[in-house]
């Protein structure tokens, strides 16, 4: 599966953006699909993730738990991360990731993933 993210861009602290992870290749349903992020000077990290099949049974790092929620639409092949209330420190290049194979424990594993996209940036200005 190849995937594409996009969705990126700048926008003010306590804004809106969503972004999303187009597949193809394979029908994305079923991938364990997670979106990872890299801030500046920072390792990447965990943000969101859903395991493959599911359109529920979502897992958030306990940084975005409230504020951004990963959805997938099945016809479209895409995985969306929509983020609310953001914040400066939410800037970073946001990466999506799947894999066919995924087990819950490993979901918020960066190793456990075999495809990954490139990033798009989001900027949140103060």
């Amino acid at each position: 599966v190849q995937l594409q993210a996009s969705g990126g861009g700048l926008v003010q602290a306590g804004g809106s953006l969503r972004v999303s992870c187009v597949a193809s290749g394979r029908p994305l349903r079923s991938y364990a699909t997670s979106w990872f992020r890299q801030g500046a000077g920072k390792e990447r990290e965990f943000v969101a993730g859903i395991k493959q099949f599911s359109g529920g049974n979502a897992n958030y790092a306990e940084s975005v738990q409230g504020r951004f929620t990963i959805s997938r639409d099945n016809a479209k092949n895409t995985v969306y991360l929509q983020m609310n209330s953001l914040r400066p420190e939410d800037t970073a290049v946001y990466y999506c990731a799947a894999d066919s194979s995924m087990i819950s424990s490993n979901l918020r594993s960066q190793s456990a993933y075999a495809y990954w996209g490139k990033g798009t940036q989001v900027t949140v200005s103060s």
